[in-house]
C-alpha cells in the first residue's frame, strides 16, 4: 500500500444532505421543515422545551446554594515558588509578597489575594507574604526555616 492509495472505508464519508434544493432533491421547498409555525422559522431556539410535559430543568430537584459575595483566591503551591527559585525568577533571600508572585508570572492576576497551599516541597528559607494560607503550607515553610506572615483578618477567619 502507498500514501495516493488510501482511501476511507466505503460508506465512511457521506455527502450533507442540501435542502431546499428544488423538488427532485427530496427535501426542496420547506426543506423538510413542514408549513409555518415556530419551527419553521429561523433562529428559533426551544432548547428545554417538552411540549406540555414538565421540563426536566424543572423536574429534578435543586439543591445548594452559591454565595454571591464569596471571595475567590489565585492559588499558589509551595513546589511551584521552590521552582521559581530554582529558575531564578523568583528572589529566594527577598520577601515573596503577592506582587513578587505577580511579577514572576507565576500568579497571572490577585483576585481577592493568593493562598498558600502545601502542594509540593519548599526547601528555600524564605518568608512568604500572602493573604491566607492552609495549616500544612504554614508548617512546611517553617519547618524549611522560613516564615508566612498573614493579614490579621485572614488569620481570624481560619
Amino acid at each position: 500500500m502507498k500514501l495516493h492509495e488510501i482511501r476511507d472505508n466505503e460508506g465512511a464519508n457521506r455527502k450533507k444532505k442540501r435542502v431546499a434544493r428544488g423538488p427532485g432533491s427530496g427535501k426542496g421547498k420547506t426543506a423538510g421543515r413542514g408549513i409555518k409555525g415556530q419551527k419553521s422559522r429561523s433562529g428559533v431556539a426551544l432548547n428545554g422545551y417538552e411540549g406540555g410535559q414538565m421540563p426536566l430543568y424543572r423536574r429534578l430537584p435543586k439543591r445548594g446554594f452559591t454565595k454571591p459575595n464569596a471571595k475567590s483566591f489565585a492559588v499558589v503551591n509551595l513546589g511551584q515558588i521552590q521552582t521559581f527559585i530554582d529558575a531564578g525568577k523568583l528572589d529566594g533571600k527577598a520577601d515573596v509578597t503577592e506582587d513578587a508572585l505577580v511579577a514572576s508570572g507565576l500568579v497571572r492576576r490577585k483576585l481577592d489575594g493568593i493562598r498558600l497551599l502545601a502542594k509540593g516541597e519548599l526547601k528555600a528559607k524564605v518568608t512568604i507574604a500572602v493573604t491566607g494560607a492552609s495549616k500544612a503550607a504554614v508548617e512546611a515553610v517553617e519547618k524549611a526555616g522560613g516564615k508566612v506572615s498573614l493579614p490579621a483578618v485572614a488569620e481570624v477567619a481560619e
